[in-house]
């Protein structure tokens, strides 16, 4: 499982290459690599208040990183299709055309395994690692 230290570097990554604020990339970063959660539980566990992790999942939302299950329920898409897409359309509001972006690859190869193990049937039920 991803270390404290590499999800800080993922976080940084996206707040660089996608412009998300550092409360947006901490998000990701946690439900991608937890699972679905509800905002106000997100909040808690990031240190931060209810409103500001409703308005980051959205802001998520908005660029295809995150899935809004109704009533403050949020998923992470695949971190290889999300990162890709939050990269994407960020570019496309600043009005640049998109390019290859390894630093943006290498974050959906490294989440993929915390994303995986987070979402198995072993795991939800068991409470394996």
């Amino acid at each position: 499982m991803g270390g404290v230290d590499q999800h800080k570097d993922i976080a940084g990554v996206l707040t660089r290459e996608v412009g998300l604020s550092d409360e947006q990339a901490r998000l990701y970063v946690l439900i991608a690599t937890s699972g679905a959660m509800s905002a106000s539980e997100a909040a808690a566990r990031l240190g931060i208040g209810d409103a500001a992790a409703r308005e980051s999942a959205d802001r998520l939302v908005a660029l295809g990183g995150f899935i809004d299950y109704g009533e403050g329920r949020y998923e992470s898409m695949h971190p290889r299709f999300s990162s890709v897409n939050m990269y994407r359309r960020s570019c496309q509001e600043r009005g640049q055309t998109p390019g290859q972006n390894f630093a943006i690859d290498n974050v959906g190869s490294a989440l993929e395994r915390d994303y995986d193990r987070a979402r198995t049937k072993y795991n939800k039920t068991k409470g394996g690692k």
